[in-house]
């Protein structure tokens, strides 16, 4: 038996719990950073479209800044918060996210959801990834050309919550498999 099975076993008998993610989170819009306003130093930001085009799953730095002036009007992510886009030209990239594991607060651009949370940030992101949230999310999206989820309709979302250790365990079997889609490891061949 592996260790997350005795886990599950011991520690979820009847099975793992959902629940709808306005149970276990709360969720803001990003601000309203442009491309104009990046910079290559200054304050972390992260830009929704960056999050499919540059970021992995998980993120300790980010690829741009903004000056002081323009974060002072943004919103702002937590460290373990998730930072997802909520905009998309396809149905593949709305609501693609990026853990964001960094020491310090980051600004996020509009078109973005922040995801603050009582869970496993890494845990948590690889279900935003999983077929079984894809599921949920093609329910939830409206538009054609421009396709969207918004942050209202992304607490409808049902998600396992299973206790903290289960959820550690899981991360620790997947990150070995995710290795090529790390924030750091892309961010270091992206800048």
């Amino acid at each position: 038996m592996s260790r997350l099975d005795e886990l599950i076993k011991e520690l979820c008998p009847d099975g793992v719990e959902y629940k709808k993610l306005s149970e276990i989170a709360s969720i803001s819009r990003g601000g309203n950073l442009q491309k104009k306003d990046l910079r290559e130093e200054g304050i972390p930001c992260i830009h929704y479209g960056q999050i499919y085009t540059k970021y992995g799953l998980f993120a300790d730095k980010t690829l741009s800044f903004i000056s002081e002036e323009v974060a002072k009007r943004q919103k702002i992510a937590q460290p373990g918060d998730i930072v997802m886009a909520v905009t998309s030209e396809n149905i593949d990239d709305v609501c693609k996210s990026v853990a964001w594991l960094g020491d310090k607060d980051v600004a996020v651009s509009g078109h973005t959801a922040i995801i603050h949370h009582n869970m496993d940030p890494k845990f948590l992101t690889y279900y935003f990834h999983s077929s079984h949230f894809f599921a949920q999310k093609v329910k939830l999206v409206h538009g054609t050309k421009v396709m969207e989820v918004t942050p209202d309709h992304l607490y409808m979302v049902s998600v396992p919550v299973p206790p903290l250790e289960v959820q550690r365990e899981i991360v620790h079997i997947l990150d070995p498999f995710s290795g090529a889609f790390s924030g750091a490891e892309r961010q270091e061949t992206a800048v």
